[in-house]
């Protein structure tokens, strides 16, 4: 199957955001079914919304860590924790933000995106060591 521009240009993206290690492992795994997920995904989210014009990477990570705490995705905030600090949000923002979340969104909402990114923040070395 030939992919369009656009995937092509969200593949890109998507593997400097989320990393090619772990983008061309999902596209390799992915059966018939799950490509037609890893098509759209790359198309639409990583090629139209990520690569519009009006908003840097940096910001459009921040607007994800909120908007996956609202939802209470974990799981995906993890992945976006990591990509969050490829684009430049650092350690304090990335609390700012879950704390921003969480008076919105609700006590158990920032819970578990506090435990999400810490875990992820632990095993980046983003965070020191506690003594």
């Amino acid at each position: 199957m030939s992919h369009s521009d656009q995937f092509e240009k969200g593949l890109q993206v998507r593997r400097t955001v989320l990393g090619t290690e772990y983008v061309d492992g999902s596209i390799a795994k992915a059966d018939d079914f799950m490509m037609a997920f890893q098509n759209i995904t790359t198309e639409w989210c990583w090629g139209y919304a990520w690569t519009r014009p009006g908003l840097d990477h940096k910001t459009r990570s921040m607007l994800n860590l909120a908007m996956l705490t609202a939802l209470s995705k974990p799981v995906e905030l993890k992945l976006h924790v990591k990509g969050a600090l490829a684009n430049g949000v650092s350690v304090e923002e990335i609390k700012e933000i879950l704390l921003h979340a969480t008076v919105y969104c609700g006590i158990p909402a920032g819970l578990d995106a506090f435990k999400a990114a810490h875990e992820v923040l632990k095993a980046e070395g983003a965070l020191p060591e506690k003594k």
